[in-house]
């Protein structure tokens, strides 16, 4: 579930969670202490253990909650009576609608950078049991699209150009600032993004499309 962030809706968890990301983000997990994350969000300590346990489960938390968690994404691309525009829509989604929560994306994406090169072992965890599980569901809405028998390497590797075209919003947002920021810094332009990401996807889609085909023809007539 994504988190919403205006001042007026902001719960005491959620107040907890953002201060807890943003120390996470600038500091990493070893440099940050309970202390300063309750000081700093003006809440008593028992409020950590009483909604996320210890600090560790309010790391998972400060990591996973804040865009949401992939496997949420997954019904809003993976229903039978999609077209693939429509998954390909909803697929976007999950990437554009965290896009609109401004400096939040930016604080994620540092802590995300971060647990790279300092790991504690929770991104492993979200390979495993989140985004395997949303590339999974993707490479089926696929398959069905083409009309498939199986999922074979090349689908794999359309999966992964597809949605690579999210994954650089997020990992590239600093460059987009610098190069392009008009693309990005509306809720307006971030709209046209979407519609256009469908576009190219959908390109992206018939071209393997018509590849296969081409394929299919030439071994037949051999």
């Amino acid at each position: 579930m994504k988190m919403n962030t205006t001042d007026q809706e902001v719960s005491p968890r959620e107040k907890i969670l953002l201060t807890a990301l943003q120390l996470f983000a600038n500091q990493g997990y070893e440099r940050t202490t309970v202390r300063q994350i309750v000081k700093a969000a003006e809440v008593n300590i028992s409020a950590i253990s009483y909604y996320f346990g210890d600090k560790s489960g309010l790391y998972k938390a400060a990591y996973t909650e804040p865009m949401g968690s992939p496997i949420d994404d997954i019904p809003l691309f993976d229903k039978p009576e999609f077209t693939l525009s429509e998954a390909l829509w909803g697929l976007f989604s999950g990437f554009i609608q965290p896009m609109k929560q401004g400096e939040l994306v930016q604080q994620c994406m540092r802590l995300h950078m971060r647990e790279m090169v300092e790991p504690t072992g929770v991104w492993s965890q979200m390979i495993d049991h989140e985004i395997t599980p949303h590339h999974q569901a993707l490479l089926q809405v696929l398959k069905k699209q083409l009309g498939l028998n199986e999922v074979d390497d090349d689908l794999h590797r359309l999966a992964t150009c597809i949605v690579s075209m999210g994954v650089m919003l997020f990992v590239g947002r600093d460059v987009l600032e610098k190069t392009c920021p008009q693309i990005v810094n509306t809720h307006e332009a971030l709209d046209v993004l979407h519609t256009r990401m469908v576009t190219y996807a959908v390109s992206m889609v018939e071209a393997e499309r018509t590849r296969r085909k081409i394929e299919e023809n030439a071994y037949k007539t051999k």
